[in-house]
């Protein structure tokens, strides 16, 4: 059993673009359509699993008085007959279909188990139910598609209804967070949106009639070729005009300037009510307008515009903090139209960060009777000879990290620590150091301030090691870079930074990743699944194995890469562990201690548990890792890390 949620999608910015971008086909001259889409709290909540066929049912208590359960072998006509056919399951039959008729799939069973998302009202619940069934195909059978392709797969199995969807519809297939959507002729390009304070939404449907049919009709007039001086502003509103509104929308939420989102919002409405509204008369919207201008909601916005076609269909507005949010969704209820929350929340970037290092090192004995392997010296390229410790707390403090804490194995090995970050140097020593040495050693006060400590006593895992900075973690998103393992950048940018910047444009558990020989697979842990970008930079993770065979590795775990050709993934050393990683933790560790189990506690296992629930990103950065863990490793590290960049 698999369990899903879809949510239901808004426009931020962007109307009316997908379509006029569509027209590029036929004349170069039409810009591309852009848009900024949120997918929203509200949504479809499923659990799916095979079947001999295709099957809906429900036990949601929103759908209590308007459901029937609904069946259907899985026979293309059939389901075709049904998508044609307008009925309440039109949409799941149309994407069924599709899926049958080019992937040869089986049967699947949804249940779908609570569906706060309100139909007909604007929030495209058609297309989260239609990505909702791409969706289950994909994951019951294994199909390996990325997110991008079960949008693609919901837009074309809804065409096959009497439904003409948009493109950004199925924007929902991105979840609950703000993409930028590209609309290039036939091509879609989506990219993650950053955003660093809240942003308050409210969507209202205005209750009021509006004829999207003849909005689309009349608007279409003016494309591919603009006749008449009109049609050109047209194209000029829903082109050049609209980057500008997108490119200063992503800027606003990148800054957290609300106010000025809000204020962009008063103005876009403006706008268009100058230059669309009278190229079609379904356009004039009356109780649009009386909504926006209402004194009562304008002392709880910044501002609000029109939705989707536009029209008297739908409102919203940004909020100025949730205390308003909630005022302007009662007194809209008032007013006789339900008002829906979406809040919009920051990415809590990345402030501090674990090195373990706990372990004996073993594979490094004799040395490591006297000196631990953190500490072992490392040539560096600017001639300096560094401990491995100070490269990787170097490498983060580069990277914006705040606080650092140490996993020990015990208090002894702290004042090693203390010695190296919190003591000063004897006057004869300071006496024999350059000027820039001793501005260097000014750097290393200052990193052993952020430093903190805690003790794995029991060597029960990597996992377990990991767990013991729970407390120092607070419930925030933490990086962890390995005790034994140094990086090398390829940019200016680095490595940490690289991995910093693209959590907080995706805003999930994730793990840096690099390639690595068919002959080698079996010396590590291997990722597989589909990249989620143009670049093959961002793979959305699909299998984790450890130390494989390189025949099931060959079978199993290779990654298709654009150019035709198979690649394979391991660990670079790097990870982003998200709190639920920490319950999970937690959860492995109390279970083997009510079972009296002595395992390991790994961190591997956690991290495949959540990746199951939550998902997983792993992302190819630009630079060398250096494994310290044995002496041919350390070897060449010693060698690479002190070249000349």
């Amino acid at each position: 059993m698999i369990r899903l949620f879809v949510p239901g999608r808004l426009c931020l910015f962007g109307e009316h673009t997908d379509w006029a971008g569509h027209y590029r086909t036929m004349n170069a001259d039409v810009l591309p359509g852009k848009a900024i889409v949120s997918g929203i709290e509200q949504g479809i909540y499923a659990e799916v699993e095979r079947s001999t066929v295709f099957e809906v049912v429900s036990e949601a208590p929103e759908l209590a008085d308007v459901w029937k359960d609904f069946s259907c072998r899985m026979n293309e006509v059939e389901l075709k007959n049904i998508a044609k056919s307008g009925s309440f399951f039109c949409y799941c039959a149309g994407v069924a279909s599709y899926m049958l008729e080019w992937y040869k799939v089986g049967g699947v069973r949804i249940k779908i188990t609570g569906m706060p998302l309100p139909i007909r009202s604007g929030l495209s619940s058609s297309a989260a139910i239609c990505v909702l069934v791409a969706r289950a195909f994909n994951l019951v059978y294994h199909l390996n598609l990325n997110t991008m392709g079960e949008m693609n797969i919901a837009y074309l199995g809804e065409l096959r209804t009497s439904s003409r969807c948009g493109r950004l519809d199925q924007a929902c297939a991105f979840g609950v967070k703000p993409t930028m959507m590209e609309f290039d002729g036939d091509e879609i390009e989506v990219k993650p949106i950053t955003v660093r304070k809240p942003l308050h939404l409210v969507f209202a449907d205005l209750c009021a009639a509006k004829d999207t049919i003849r909005i689309l009709s009349d608007l279409n007039k003016a494309y591919p070729f603009a006749n008449n001086e009109q049609e050109k502003r047209l194209q000029e509103m829903f082109g050049a005009y609209n980057h500008e509104v997108i490119q200063r929308a992503t800027d606003y939420m990148a800054s957290g300037n609300v106010e000025a989102l809000g204020q962009l919002m008063d103005e876009v409405e403006q706008k268009f009510d100058e230059i669309v509204v009278p190229m079609s008369k379904a356009l004039e919207a009356p109780k649009l307008h009386k909504v926006l201008a209402d004194p009562n909601i304008r002392q709880w916005v910044y501002g609000g515009k029109g939705v989707g076609s536009h029209g008297d269909g739908s409102v919203q507005f940004l909020a100025r903090d949730a205390e308003c949010q909630q005022k302007l969704c009662d007194y809209l209820e008032t007013q006789g139209m339900p008002g829906f929350k979406l809040t919009i929340k920051p990415v809590h970037t990345i402030r501090k960060a674990i090195i373990p290092v706990a372990g004996f090192g073993t594979r490094l004995y004799p040395a490591t009777r006297s000196v631990k392997k953190d500490f072992f010296p490392i040539p560096c390229a600017d001639g300096m000879v560094r401990p491995v410790i100070l490269i990787l707390l170097e490498e983060l403090v580069k990277s914006g990290i705040e606080e650092i804490c140490i996993v020990l194995g015990s208090e002894e090995e702290r004042k090693q620590y203390e010695e190296f970050f919190e003591t000063s140097l004897s006057e004869e020593h300071l006496a024999k150091l350059s000027t820039q040495h001793l501005e260097y050693e000014q750097r290393i006060a200052e990193i052993g301030k952020r430093l903190h400590y805690v003790y794995q006593y029991e060597k029960r895992g990597f996992g377990h090691a990991v767990y013991q900075a729970v407390d120092f973690v607070h419930n925030e998103p933490v990086l962890l870079l390995l005790g034994d393992t140094i990086y090398t950048s390829n940019r200016a940018k680095p490595c940490a930074l690289q991995f910093i910047e693209t959590y907080e444009l995706f805003n999930q558990m994730m793990v840096s990743i690099h390639s690595i020989p068919l002959s080698q697979v079996s010396h590590y842990g291997i990722l597989s699944g589909v990249w989620e970008d143009a670049n093959e930079t961002v793979l959305k993770v699909k299998t984790m194995c450890e130390k494989p065979k390189a025949s099931y590795a060959e079978d199993h775990l290779g990654v298709k890469m654009e150019d035709g050709t198979t690649s394979y993934y391991s660990v670079f050393g790097q990870y982003i562990l998200t709190p639920e990683v920490f319950d999970q933790l937690a959860e492995d560790i109390r279970e083997a201690d009510e079972q009296g189990d002595e395992r390991e506690i790994e961190l591997t296992s956690a991290l495949e548990k959540v990746r199951q629930r939550s998902g997983m990103m792993g992302v190819r950065l630009d630079g060398k890792m250096y494994d310290m863990g044995n002496p041919e490793a350390l070897r060449r590290a010693m060698m690479g890390f002190s070249m000349k960049k």
